[in-house]
């Protein structure tokens, strides 16, 4: 018909993507060809991320993403060490998250802080997880990161400077790998969802969005939370929708009560840096949070959920409200 299409295939079904103008020709036109199910016309430059229906984001240890409880992922902003990491997943599983963070290549601003123990990391966080169970989800900045840790990790995070490295996009959309996109700083929500449709349209539906916090004028704060922004994805995709306090403050004493508001506009989950000992942290150190903090705002977050959702099962982590913490109540 001298139309170009691309053909994205995914584990369930196979897209044909008329990006042309076709206003002028009939839907039947399409529907009576061999092989096509259905046809949809979209008026959207993200037809994947807006109209995809797919299933939670399911982790290796059974914990899902979206279309459950709130699921909370914490760890070390950085990975400093073997014990150091060992200790603290066993810690943050202890205070009932359902994933372990953990930073072996880290962006800095400045090219003399510390910038992580790449391969070495790796290693650890794959101890890690066999220690503990829990799924792992790192930073990955570049397509020989990515080939590292595809076979070490559960997750790949793009960070807030990489939401704009369109072929990084592409790159971890190619893996088929779970991928947790963060906004970037400065980032409209159709930007974001745009470079989320760059991951989709390899075929990889395994997409979190993650809201951490955008750059305004205001600076008590690292950053502006911007809460709206969960309800707005939430309504717009059908992808799932965590949020990160932890950098959308910068303050460990902003984490707890910006977490209970996330969880009670819908998040899907949490993302916190938590640290045995926060003010010696090579990475962030004034907004790790302790794992006891931790284990607070697990409970909070079960305890907000059932409140707003009665009828449904919850589990933050691996444990069903109903079995774990079925009389929580918020305190502090």
């Amino acid at each position: 018909m001298g139309l170009s299409a691309q053909v994205v295939e995914t584990d369930q079904h196979k897209l044909v993507i008329i990006s042309e103008d076709i206003s002028s020709l009939p839907t039947h036109f399409f529907s009576q060809l061999d092989g096509v199910d259905r046809v949809i016309r979209v008026q959207t430059p993200c037809p994947l991320a807006l109209g995809h229906e797919g299933p939670a984001i399911r982790l290796d240890n059974g914990a899902t993403i979206g279309g459950g409880g709130p699921i909370i992922i914490a760890g070390p902003c950085s990975v400093e060490g073997r014990a150091q990491l060992i200790d603290i997943a066993h810690r943050v599983k202890g205070a009932g998250a359902g994933g372990l963070r953990g930073g072996a290549f880290k962006p800095r601003t400045s090219p003399y802080d510390f910038r992580g123990l790449g391969r070495e990391a790796l290693e650890y966080l794959l101890e890690a997880r066999q220690a503990t169970g829990l799924p792992v989800v790192t930073e990955v900045m570049s397509a020989e990161q990515v080939e590292l840790a595809l076979p070490l990790v559960d997750m790949l995070q793009i960070g807030a400077r990489n939401m704009y490295n369109y072929e990084l996009l592409r790159e971890v959309g190619r893996s088929r790998h779970p991928v947790l996109l963060k906004r970037a700083m400065s980032a409209t929500i159709n930007e974001f969802v745009q470079a989320a449709e760059y991951i989709l349209l390899e075929g990889n539906l395994k997409v979190v969005l993650c809201e951490r916090g955008i750059r305004t004028f205001e600076t008590c704060t690292r950053n502006t939370l911007d809460l709206s922004a969960v309800a707005v994805l939430k309504n717009m995709t059908q992808l799932p929708v965590i949020v990160d306090p932890s950098h959308a403050t910068g303050k460990r004493e902003l984490v707890r009560p910006l977490s209970r508001a996330a969880v009670a506009c819908g998040a899907d989950g949490l993302m916190i840096e938590v640290h045995c000992d926060p003010p010696r942290a090579m990475s962030d150190s004034s907004q790790a949070i302790t794992p006891a903090v931790l284990a607070d705002i697990v409970d909070d977050a079960r305890a907000i959920h059932r409140l707003l959702n009665p009828d449904k099962a919850l589990s933050c982590g691996s444990a069903p409200l109903s079995t774990a913490v079925a009389a929580s109540t918020l305190s502090g």
